[in-house]
């Protein structure tokens, strides 16, 4: 009797876990059922590419009918003349009918439009490397990788998507050659002559910034020392050879500019529209720095959408070609080029001794010194 109420015990045990976990089954299928049917409909609201699902980086076509809600576009330092800017502004008219409108400006110039322009700010901005983190650091920034984000070497990105940069340059030398016969190769053909020397607003332009690195470089120096650079610059203003006039493709049209001091993708670019029988392009043989502009949007965009198709357009393979079509060099080097596009490139033994800035810490950091040593040093000296 006994062993038959344990036994009739154990049953009555084993029917109720029994029940308990059919009913825990059920509600787990009906559960997972809900989850199934709550994610077929995100899937079909959504359409996200399986590389960009993971931390939700919109595609370039999935930006498209998002951007055209917006239908505009507002750039600074961005103008058509600049890398063949143009090609991407008349690209994203054609493709995607988005207007654009852009206002040239210095890289420290652009962050501060950033900074404080709220009723109309600009959407996005194209800045010397050194400000990309700058920005960042001052939460200016709309972090938006792109689909590309894994070509885009590591040196030349921020970790989460702030700024990209897009294109290198390397300072180079446009010689006007009806001016200066013998166009100079090098630092020291540029010491040893007679000739004037277009530097541009070394206070705030990236360009003219970087010019006085590849000097400094040249003559020994390095981002944490620019002493060789300035004093370069110092001697030619006690001799009158700094051009006071400012680096523009109207001045250098005058016949204004003899030797000027530029990106390698501006000198072949203004090379080619004012007269490439003229003018010749040579990267300096002792020494240059080579570096590249970021892209940085906006965080306070009217149109932000439309400033995140533009950096995926940018930084697709036609966006790649469009900057290479303007003499600068892709970011992208997957990217195959055209031949006619690849032909206009200066020949790559003359960038030997050209060289990448070693610390971006440092560079930054010299960077807020240099306006003020190149005023006390150089700019009271320029006759």
């Amino acid at each position: 009797m006994e062993r038959n109420r344990m036994m009739k015990k154990e049953n009555t045990g084993m029917v109720t876990r029994g029940k308990l976990l059919g009913l825990v089954m059920l509600m787990f299928v009906i559960l997972l059922s809900a989850c199934s049917s709550d994610t077929k409909k995100v899937a079909e609201d959504t359409t996200v590419s399986p590389a960009a699902a993971a931390e939700d980086i919109p595609t370039l076509a999935e930006l498209v009918p998002l951007a055209q809600k917006e239908g505009k576009l507002v750039s600074v330092g961005m103008p058509d003349s600049w890398a063949n800017w143009k090609g991407t502004w008349d690209d994203l008219k054609s493709k995607y009918n988005i207007e654009h409108i852009d206002t040239d400006m210095s890289s420290a110039e652009e962050l501060a439009k950033f900074e404080t322009e709220k009723n109309s700010p600009p959407d996005i901005g194209d800045v010397g490397i050194a400000f990309g983190p700058a920005a960042e650091d001052k939460g200016l920034t709309l972090k938006y990788k792109t689909e590309f984000w894994d070509d885009v070497p590591a040196w030349a990105k921020d970790d989460d998507g702030d700024w990209m940069l897009g294109y290198t340059g390397t300072i180079a030398f446009l010689t006007n050659t009806s001016l200066v016969p013998n166009a100079p190769k090098s630092w020291e053909d540029i010491k040893n002559g007679t000739f004037k020397v277009s530097v541009g607003d070394v206070t705030k332009a990236s360009q003219a910034q970087h010019a006085v690195l590849a000097a400094a470089i040249a003559f020994g120096g390095d981002e944490s020392n620019l002493q060789p650079g300035i004093d370069f610059f110092a001697k030619l203003a006690e001799q009158g050879r700094i051009a006071k006039t400012d680096v523009t493709v109207p001045v250098i049209q005058k016949g204004e500019g003899e030797v000027i001091l530029l990106w390698d993708f501006n000198a072949l670019g203004y090379r080619d529209q004012i007269d490439p029988t003229k003018f010749v392009v040579h990267v300096p043989t002792d020494g240059s720095i080579t570096s590249g502009y970021a892209s940085v949007i906006n965080k306070d965009s009217k149109n932000p959408n439309a400033a995140k198709l533009a950096r995926a357009y940018i930084f697709s393979d036609e966006g790649q070609i469009n900057l290479a079509r303007g003499y600068a060099r892709p970011i992208r080097t997957d990217v195959k080029l055209p031949e006619d596009v690849a032909a206009k490139m200066i020949d790559s033994a003359e960038y030997v001794k050209a060289q990448p800035i070693k610390d971006f810490a440092v560079w930054d950091n010299a960077i807020k010194e240099l306006p003020q040593l190149w005023l006390e040093q150089v700019q009271t000296k320029i006759k």
